[in-house]
């Protein structure tokens, strides 16, 4: 089982919108020199809603290649359109990832049964590799409810769900309803904390593109039972998971790693390069977390 701390890895890209193949190189070995546990490739913070098909399977296997098995890769293989998910889940299959992240469809809101249907599927599809679940209502206007969770927990390569609801009682009550069944993980920085404290194995993360060091401590600290280590740390971070979410993700987050000398401003329209006015305001938060 995967725990600790699972970077949402952003995609960096030339201003042209190109990816920069070095740049990624450069992210990747960051991660590994800074204790994160673990990579998810073309997430939603990897702007997998621009990149083609092609594109978003190349980046996963660039990323899979470069790591060479020092820690796990999960690839964000869904979609709105189970079809498609299942060709990108296999297509990571064949590339060698640990495991899938698959995202409730957006934009078509399905139903509950469509929701099951449409996992159970692409399960089924491509029983060979790992499943994590991705609820994330705030961006897909679709809220997978815990009963339909718990069914697909019967599911064998469903291992795992990440929960960005950022609802601290409900994932609790997911997790004792699951009693084990699938791993729970953070999807929600600010909240994080004290779902892994409540019994949730990690956090998928986007404070951790800046603060890879941090966010493995924390984690580390929340699935020892510490307490205290990880309120310290919490408080460390706090003013990086909301500023960093100043305007759409993965925006903010691309702009701080530009200013840290990782990555170059590249970013795909829709998303636009980080307005001025919020510039200082991350830049404080950064400072006061310490990656400045």
């Amino acid at each position: 089982m995967i725990t600790g701390s699972l970077v949402a890895l952003v995609t960096p890209m030339h201003p042209n919108g190109d990816i920069h193949w070095e740049d990624l190189d450069k992210l990747v070995d960051f991660h590994l020199e800074n204790g994160t546990d673990g990579i998810v490739a073309v997430g939603t913070t990897g702007e997998s809603a621009t990149l083609d098909q092609k594109e978003h399977c190349r980046v996963i296997g660039h990323i899979i290649k470069r790591v060479n098995g020092r820690i796990p890769v999960i690839a964000g293989t869904g979609g709105n359109s189970t079809r498609e998910a299942i060709e990108l889940t296999t297509e990571a299959y064949k590339l060698g990832a640990d495991a899938c992240l698959l995202v409730v469809p957006y934009y078509n809101k399905p139903t509950q049964e469509g929701l099951y249907q449409h996992f159970k599927t692409i399960a089924e599809a491509v029983p060979g590799i790992s499943q994590m679940l991705y609820n994330v209502p705030g961006r897909t206007a679709c809220d997978m409810l815990n009963e339909t969770v718990l069914r697909l927990a019967d599911i064998p390569n469903i291992v795992a769900i990440k929960d960005a609801t950022g609802n601290i009682p409900r994932g609790a009550e997911l997790i004792a309803a699951l009693d084990g069944r699938l791993a729970v993980y953070s999807g929600d920085d600010a909240t994080a904390a004290e779902l892994i404290l409540a019994g949730g194995q990690g956090n998928v993360s986007v404070t951790a593109n800046v603060a890879p060091k941090a966010m493995s401590e924390l984690c580390a600290a929340a699935i020892a039972g510490n307490r205290e280590e990880t309120e310290r740390l919490n408080e460390l971070l706090m003013p990086l998971n909301r500023k960093l979410f100043l305007e759409a993700n993965p925006i903010p987050v691309k702009w701080s790693l530009q200013r840290m000398g990782m990555i170059g401003e590249g970013i795909r329209l829709p998303l636009t390069p980080f307005s001025e006015k919020f510039h200082a305001e991350l830049e404080e938060a950064m400072k006061a977390s310490g990656v400045l």
